[in-house]
């Protein structure tokens, strides 16, 4: 079999040849995102706009966990260690304690019977922040322990690579 050689990259101007070898690009792509992930253990979140605007992405735990650990890390300029140090202070925002007590001090000074709609979004921002980072928080412990929790079904393509053998 012969080999094609370099592939010289330029736009390719014919849209319907474009269309094609974005899809078995992007297939590719994805495909390589998962392998990373499965046999380095790796976090890995893809977006991919395709040039009509449509969305395609893959995340090895959740985009919104990865992106929110990434903003973390960028905006502090930290490495990955002196970021996991951080993450045990009290007053820092992603500390689930920290806001466990702001979702119940809403609870001791309102009523969510008689709240009107700013409070209850408040109360909405409030539980969804934790949420995020009770998912964060969960993804990463995963990864420490090699995968699923005890008690848990693994779901997706490790859960069925593995039931496989």
């Amino acid at each position: 079999m012969a080999r094609r050689g370099r592939v010289e990259l330029r736009r390719i101007e014919d849209r319907t040849s474009r269309q094609v070898r974005f899809s078995k690009r992007r297939a590719g792509l994805f495909k390589k995102a998962f392998e990373l992930a499965l046999l380095c253990d790796a976090e890995v979140a893809l977006l991919v706009f395709s040039p009509a605007g449509k969305l395609y992405e893959y995340a090895s735990t959740s985009i919104e966990g990865t992106y929110d650990r990434y903003q973390k890390f960028a905006e502090s300029g930290t490495s990955l260690d002196q970021g996991d140090a951080n993450i045990s202070n009290d007053e820092d925002p992603s500390n689930i304690q920290s806001r466990l007590r702001k979702i119940a001090a809403w609870s001791l000074d309102n009523n969510a019977d008689d709240s009107d709609a700013d409070s209850l979004a408040n109360l909405e921002k409030l539980l969804k922040d934790a949420l995020k980072i009770t998912e964060s928080k969960k993804a990463s412990a995963k990864q420490e322990n090699g995968g699923s929790t005890s008690g848990e079904n693994s779901s997706g393509p490790r859960g069925q690579e593995e039931g496989k053998a």
